[in-house]
């Protein structure tokens, strides 16, 4: 429960809380919790019945006041407030990220607090609601109360910040924070900011390191402050939607954020609930992720005190982050145990929904040699659709030949878990997406290909790139060439060319660094052959990569990342000049 902030003596508000932290509210003297978020908004929510029932074993009072994301309305507010009337305090009150709830208290309070008050209060916790600005001093300076219910458009925030940004970010993962610094580089005096609600910035590629010894998890996270690039405004919300005709993005208080270019990075979910029995089981009984800040240490400890029994890791259906991760994990495993002469007493099992091992072709020969050195056994077209941690059993459905499933179960000691994984719901949702709920981008450009002043790039688009840090090196620069193409008014001329990059970590001190593009195309970097393990490559991986990371890419600093760019499209004006010149008599 870190992610407390207290509001007022009386009241505190905090993201998502889980049916576990119930219990420690109550030790900590709260008497009463407000659920502001509606069932079913997110994967693995608790329901407000399930929140309910916990509460009242823990001696709390519950209410469940749920506001849709950007629509609060009078009517909520009212509620709020008389429920803060009602209820025996400290009272905690949470949403998806405590926006909402910090959003409705503001309101509830704004006819007798002095609005710079309650915005400072908010803004000391991290909540930044100065878009909320004009209405809460409406509503102090007239001291309204909600005494009516208002047709459903009068209930819609629809407060917004009335300058555009030239170009508005959302995400600030690796994504978000390489395009704005690409652009600043090109063009400092820009108006720039990026939407996150996190307070931090982890480097995810890192997290391999982690599960395998290599690295203190610490190396891989930072304030989101030092992440994000000077001269950018960040903007501490939560998106709920877009809305593409209007140049607006939609906050979750209701806020439109208006822009003339949006570039959209908003990552990928991880999708836990999607195999039955896993979220209650993680990071314990043997089951561990390292797509997870907080479990990379435990796989670590697992792999540890693994002596001997069945390891088994999976591989969820593409696409996923870093598609090699699942087998690096296996990998760096094997290599510890074999170093340690037990890996003969262990059992290691790959199993993969792919019907191959990895995706590009020419990298299968020397992954298959330390799959068989490791004496790992390969099961593809494998899917695991649910763990029962407690009795350390999971179950696979196997499509056969013929395409018939058949479900296996198979005992662990110890598991690995990559987890389902799409476009985020509020991405999924909107008119951004396509079919499959990516953002719909042109593979080259990466601009989208319905709204012409709109860019993707990073985990959540849909070109078919490895998702993986290295391409986000490559694609913002493209991005950033071609958002400032648009705002000139010419037509974008950056291209990318599926460039992806994923260091395959096959034994500690050697990986193999497999750097590709477009239908699996090899474009290595460096004049050596890429097929083969080097302890160079293991250098780059280990030492160089976190600095280029957090010193290079987030800084604007393209090093071995320029992008191949076409001739200037001229602008009409210029077009006519240059045919007028041309057909002038001498």
């Amino acid at each position: 429960m870190e992610n407390i902030k207290r509001l007022t003596p009386f009241l505190s508000v905090a993201p998502q809380i889980s049916l576990g932290d119930i219990g420690t509210l109550s030790a900590h003297g709260y008497r009463a919790v407000i659920s502001n978020r509606p069932d079913g908004e997110g994967e693995g929510q608790p329901s407000a019945a399930e929140i309910a029932e916990a509460a009242k074993r823990s001696g709390l009072e519950f209410r469940h006041i749920p506001v849709v994301s950007g629509k609060i309305g009078d009517e909520d507010v009212t509620a709020f407030a008389a429920a803060l009337a009602e209820l025996r305090g400290p009272v905690l009150a949470f949403c998806r990220t405590g926006t909402r709830s910090t959003s409705l208290w503001a309101l509830s309070e704004a006819h007798h607090l002095d609005p710079a008050a309650i915005l400072q209060t908010a803004a000391a916790i991290g909540y930044d609601l100065s878009a909320l600005d004009d209405r809460l001093r409406n509503r102090w300076q007239a001291g309204l109360r909600q005494t009516a219910r208002l047709d459903t458009a009068a209930k819609t925030v629809q407060t917004t910040h009335q300058t555009p940004y030239d170009v508005l970010i959302v995400g600030g993962g690796a994504a978000g924070c390489a395009a704005a610094a690409s652009l600043l580089k090109r063009r400092a005096g820009l108006s720039i900011a990026i939407i996150e609600p996190r307070d931090i910035h982890y480097y995810q590629p890192g997290w391999t390191l982690v599960g395998g010894g290599v690295f203190d998890r610490s190396r891989t996270e930072r304030p989101m402050a030092n992440a994000i690039p000077k001269g950018v405004k960040w903007i501490r919300a939560a998106v709920a939607g877009f809305e593409p005709e209007h140049n607006a993005v939609v906050l979750e208080d209701g806020t439109r954020i208006p822009y003339r270019t949006l570039v959209a990075a908003p990552g990928l979910t991880l999708r836990w609930n999607a195999i039955p029995g896993l979220s209650e089981t993680l990071g314990k009984n043997g089951v561990t992720s390292n797509y997870l800040f907080d479990l990379a240490p435990y796989t670590w400890q697992l792999v540890q005190g693994l002596r001997s029994g069945t390891a088994i890791f999976s591989q969820p259906p593409m696409p996923i982050k870093c598609a090699g991760a699942p087998q690096k994990a296996m990998y760096l495993s094997c290599d510890y145990w074999r170093r340690q002469g037990v890996l003969d007493n262990i059992n290691v099992e790959f199993q993969t929904a792919a019907a191959v091992l990895f995706g590009v072709a020419d990298f299968v020969p020397p992954l298959m040699k330390y799959v068989e050195r490791y004496g790992a056994k390969l099961n593809f077209n494998s899917q695991l659709t649910a763990i029962d941690g407690p009795a350390r059993k999971a179950w696979f459905d196997i499509k056969k030949p013929d395409g018939t499933i058949e479900q296996v179960e198979r005992g662990f000691d110890m598991i690995h878990v990559v987890p389902p994984q799409s476009a985020p719901d509020f991405v999924r949702q909107s008119p951004l997406a396509d079919a499959a709920g990516w953002i719909e981008v042109d593979h080259e450009t990466l601009r989208h290909k319905r709204y012409g002043n709109v860019f993707g790039l990073g985990d959540g688009c849909s070109a078919p790139n490895a998702k993986t840090a290295a391409a986000v090196r490559k694609q913002a620069p493209v991005v950033a060439e071609n958002a400032l193409a648009v705002l000139d008014g010419r037509g974008p001329r950056a291209l990318y060319d599926g460039y992806g990059s994923c260091p395959l970590t096959v034994e500690r001190g050697k990986v193999i660094l497999a750097e590709f593009g477009y239908g699996g195309k090899l474009l290595p970097t460096f004049p050596l052959d890429p097929r083969v393990p080097r302890r160079i490559a293991w250098q780059l991986k280990a030492a160089l990569m976190p600095g280029i990371y957090w010193d290079m890419m987030l800084r604007g600093r393209e090093w071995l990342a320029e992008p191949k760019l076409l001739p200037h499209e001229p602008l009409p004006h210029e077009a006519a000049g240059a045919c007028d010149f041309e057909t002038r008599p001498k």
